[in-house]
């Protein structure tokens, strides 16, 4: 596939740019605001694409090439790569599709609000967001929090916060389960929740771990825990974990560990993700990093649907300044974020999300952006 950027004040005007040079075989590829260097050009940056063997139409031909003998298995090879090209580009073509519907819409170019929509996307907020913003919704509106522990408690509940609070009698256990790919912080973001609720409440609290393909996991999670003096138990099978929950129901809280699968090992898990979407106490975090970049971490919430999770925890927030993406993925879920992890200290570098929180780190590197661009 041969790539074209056009440039103009706005993206329509881009859009029909390309069309008429390259004609209606073109495809839409990407478009974005243009970068410092190519500011000059246009606000906008609109790619194309054309398949290979089609010609541009302002060349006398807007159609494919003249056939010949091997022309069959050639069309046929093109097409294999057209289509392992464009699996590659749905995703981002999905996230334009937003703001590309309504062309019209977008702020006109060296407005305040088109500086509004320009800091938003450097943030890497989805365009039909950024929009929403331009046209006066507040960012907290976008998105939900939740930090709250279990199931039974609901959003609005505060029964699992981080306050410290004498429990009564009528109060129930939190069942909760971290599921996340490799490297996202499970293990130590569970640690932090453990030091959080079960020494800071003096509420007995037990962990369970299921993660048995690391090398030395369990020692590792065992050792923390008995740091903590927080009870560890290590299980190998779905079966043997469900056992265990039910073992330890006089516990307040229990803390599921579970291992990092990636995209290749996924069928691996589906036992694992049937216990825990069925089972009616299990809370489930699905853990994943900040600093991820838009497009696979969007793919990594996707994989990891069979585990029905119910909220996001964000973690390496210190390694990223564009917090956009937690906001697209908690509207594009519908899933509360609950905590926020900014580093390895236990458990200080743990915190409850709030909307205001959130918010103003986007805020914040907006006007960082619009510092830098003065």
């Amino acid at each position: 596939m041969r790539l074209k950027s056009y440039f103009s004040g706005t993206v329509e005007a881009a859009m029909e740019l390309a069309r008429k040079e390259l004609g209606d075989e073109a495809l839409l590829v990407n478009a974005r605001p243009a970068t410092p260097e190519t500011r000059s050009l246009g606000a906008f940056e609109v790619v194309f694409g054309l398949p290979d063997g089609f010609h541009e139409a302002s060349s006398g031909a807007g159609s494919r090439a003249s056939a010949d003998p091997s022309a069959p298995a050639a069309a046929s090879a093109s097409q294999d790569r057209l289509v392992q090209e464009l699996s590659e580009l749905k995703r981002q073509m999905e996230r334009m599709g937003h703001s590309l519907r309504y062309p019209r819409a977008l702020p006109a170019a060296g407005s305040n609000e088109s500086e509004l929509y320009l800091r938003l996307l450097d943030v890497e907020l989805e365009p039909a967001l950024a929009q929403q913003v331009v046209q006066g919704k507040a960012l907290e509106d976008l998105f939900e929090t939740s930090a709250t522990l279990g199931r039974s408690g609901g959003r609005s509940a505060d029964r699992s916060t981080l306050k410290s609070r004498t429990p009564g009698p009528a109060e129930h256990r939190a069942v909760v389960a971290l599921i996340g790919p490799p490297g996202a912080g499970k293990t130590t973001t569970l640690v932090k929740l453990a030091a959080r609720y079960g020494l800071t409440s003096r509420r007995p609290a037990q962990i369970l771990s299921i993660d048995v393909n690391r090398i030395a996991a369990a020692d590792q999670l065992r050792t923390l825990a008995a740091i903590l003096g927080v009870a560890c138990d290590v299980v190998e099978t779905p079966a043997a974990l469900a056992q265990a929950i039910e073992e330890h129901r006089h516990k307040d809280f229990v803390f599921i560990d579970t291992p990092g699968y990636a995209c290749p090992e996924m069928e691996e898990a589906r036992e694992l993700a049937a216990l825990i979407a069925g089972h009616p106490e299990i809370d489930t975090h699905l853990v994943v990093p900040a600093s991820m970049r838009p497009l696979d971490l969007a793919r990594t919430i996707d994989r990891y649907e069979m585990f029905s999770p119910h909220k996001l925890i964000f973690t390496k927030l210190d390694e990223t300044e564009s917090f956009g993406p937690l906001i697209n993925e908690s509207f594009r879920r519908s899933l509360p974020v609950s905590f926020l992890s900014t580093g390895q200290n236990i458990p200080d570098d743990l915190e409850p999300a709030t909307k205001q929180e959130i918010a103003q780190r986007v805020r914040g590197r907006e006007r960082r952006s619009a510092g830098a661009a003065a």
